[in-house]
């Protein structure tokens, strides 16, 4: 049995490597889980003697084949307690990220499939996050683009929202952006912030904010 902080640590090594392509440094991972570089080496070691990481000096870590299934149990748990809270208990979307990180340790694989099913086996979380299967595939991802890349003139449909933080997420919740929703780009000014009109209004974006947002151009969002 791994503890729920090992779990926490190749989850968060999981999606820096899917965010970069890359290897995962140790100071990069000590930023990511808000600790010091030390604490990170020394769980790093428990990870490599259990297998579930590939550690080179100066070169940083990936995951080995089994610890990206453990990563890959772990976000369908979540992903799916996330669906759960907000389609069965009104929970908001922006709400479910910090309570399902609470409970994602502690379901077994029978609750997680009982979930499963009674939500009709979702593809993609509230976030837009693609839920793994009861084999543990991921659906195949549809192309997307940041938002921060955009032009003026450009409608879309946001299709997933990357989570970096609650704060971010509630602000985005705030402002009538979720997944689902279209979007005009009306500006990008030079500094980067991101205009938009949402059903809500005119909306300006930080570009640190508008580049969590992943979107479709709406013509192929109706196809």
């Amino acid at each position: 049995m791994l503890s729920a902080v090992m779990e926490d640590y190749i989850k968060a090594i999981y999606a820096i490597q899917n965010e970069t392509g890359e290897r995962v440094g140790t100071s990069e991972l000590a930023d990511y889980m808000d600790v010091t570089s030390p604490t990170v080496s020394s769980m790093l070691g428990k990870l490599e003697d259990r297998g579930l990481i590939d550690r080179e000096e100066y070169r940083g870590v990936t995951l080995t084949d089994e610890g990206e299934v453990v990563a890959l149990e772990i976000l369908r748990h979540h992903r799916l307690l996330e669906s759960f809270l907000t389609e069965q208990l009104d929970y908001d979307w922006a709400d479910v990220h910090e309570e399902a990180d609470r409970l994602e340790h502690h379901v077994s694989d029978e609750l997680t499939e009982r979930i499963a099913e009674v939500l009709g086996n979702p593809g993609v979380d509230p976030h837009g996050d693609p839920i793994p299967d009861a084999d543990l595939r991921l659906p195949d991802a549809e192309e997307t683009s940041r938002l921060s890349t955009a032009e003026e003139g450009d409608e879309v449909v946001v299709r997933r929202i990357r989570h970096q933080g609650d704060e971010e997420l509630r602000y985005l919740a705030d402002a009538g952006i979720e997944p689902g929703i279209e979007l005009e780009v009306l500006e990008i000014a030079p500094f980067g912030l991101v205009t938009v009109r949402t059903p809500e209004g005119e909306q300006s974006l930080p570009e640190e904010i508008a580049r969590l947002i992943e979107t479709a151009p709406t013509t192929e969002a109706e196809a």
